[in-house]
């Protein structure tokens, strides 16, 4: 996945892009070229010197900056994808929109609404193109699942029930800043804010009221820490850190739930349900949509796996009525980014509309961030606070 590609000669004149944060998902760089013939990575911010050295290996000789200002005070960006940690989103996103510079910012847009209601604001003042990588809305399950409900297959939408076992939670948000709510809020924010966009985006609605429950029942009492310094979670992933409780290396501060779950009511009367665990030893998501005619439910969520349609009445049956399979080219997630990539370039440059508004991001975010005070305040309901007229006109 960390691939070398060649930077750009001195008199490219294509779409000049920008990366931001050379972390876990700066791999994201490697495709531009791919999204758009004619665009190319031209310069790096990372103030890491580890950072700086993955960007060397991952896009050639290009300059690197220390930081975002440092990137605009010189000139020449038409483009940014910003991949550093989620805490940092809203405040460099607010940096490159100002300057006019379009921005891709990785899921999730911020921790915070307020933050995510900033950005949003920006760059409908700054008139700049903001997008959000919310790939899961390219994957093949998604789509799978969203053509069956557009045929009519199960009637109307009426409650979405999603589980998540995140087998690889252990290394992949427990070991660095993602185990630090400062860092995230939580990771109802940071792992769900895919699902929580699925759930709206299948729904047809955005979450009106959040309730959340959750713990942090494993990783919160392993004593064996460190400091990850230099290091991204490919250096220290194996599936042979196994079982949960035998898990070493963790993050200094650890105070994000490892089990949460939440219920929410959409603003068109949808019933939704997400539950997520990070210690379950098996990887993958599982939907079941239920409508006026019928229900669907996934078995698997990359290639390989199905989608079953029951919409006959009958006992129990586990073949379902209709079976789709799971068609996807690479598996899942380098073919969904690559996905999101294609529609912020389209976006950019032909001003065609995203599958995924900035607004479908906030409504994430916000739903995400109270279902977490709803957890952490003793399971009281939350309502999400609306946008501005002003706002949900520009992005409209």
């Amino acid at each position: 996945m960390l691939t070398a590609t060649s930077a750009p000669t001195p008199d490219f004149d294509g779409t000049r892009v920008a990366v931001i944060g050379v972390g876990n998902r700066a791999y994201l760089g490697n495709q531009v070229a791919l999204a758009r013939p004619g665009a190319a990575i031209v310069a790096v911010v990372d103030p890491d010197p580890a950072g700086r050295k993955r960007a060397a290996h991952l896009f050639g000789d290009v300059p690197l900056y220390q930081n975002t200002g440092a990137l605009i005070a010189a000139g020449g960006i038409d483009a940014a994808i910003v991949t550093t940690p989620d805490d940092t989103h809203a405040a460099i996103a607010i940096e490159l929109l100002q300057a006019g510079i379009a921005t891709f910012v990785d899921k999730p847009l911020a921790i915070t609404v307020a933050q995510a209601d900033a950005v949003l604001a920006t760059a409908a003042a700054a008139d700049t193109p903001l997008y959000i990588g919310h790939n899961l809305r390219h994957s093949a399950v998604v789509k799978t699942m969203r053509a069956i409900i557009e045929r009519g297959e199960i009637g109307e939408v009426k409650a979405v029930w999603v589980r998540h076992f995140v087998g690889n939670g252990g290394d992949y948000f427990f070991k660095d800043w993602h185990a630090d709510r400062s860092r995230v809020g939580s990771l109802l924010i940071q792992k769900a804010s895919h699902d929580l966009d699925i759930i709206h985006y299948l729904a047809g609605g955005y979450s009106r009221r959040v309730v959340g429950m959750g713990e942090l029942m494993i990783y919160g009492d392993l004593a064996d820490r460190s400091e990850p310094t230099g290091q991204i979670a490919t250096d220290w992933f194996s599936y042979d850190n196994w079982p949960p409780r035998s898990q070493t290396g963790l993050n200094q501060t650890v105070d994000v739930e490892d089990i949460s779950m939440m219920l929410a009511t959409l603003d068109n009367g949808v019933q939704a349900s997400y539950a997520q665990c990070h210690f379950t030893p098996d990887y993958w998501r599982n939907y079941t949509i239920i409508g006026t005619e019928g229900r669907c439910e996934n078995f698997g969520d990359t290639s390989g796996g199905v989608v079953r349609v029951w919409n006959r009445r009958h006992e129990w049956q586990l073949a379902g009525d209709v079976e789709y399979p799971i068609e996807s080219d690479s598996g899942g997630h380098e073919e969904a980014d690559l996905a999101t990539l294609t529609e912020f370039f389209d976006q950019v440059i032909d001003g065609t509309p995203p599958l995924c508004s900035p607004i479908a991001a906030r409504q994430a975010v916000a739903a995400g961030a109270l279902a977490a005070e709803s957890l952490r305040h003793g399971s009281r309901p939350y309502d999400i606070p609306e946008l501005s007229e002003e706002i949900r006109a520009y992005f409209a």
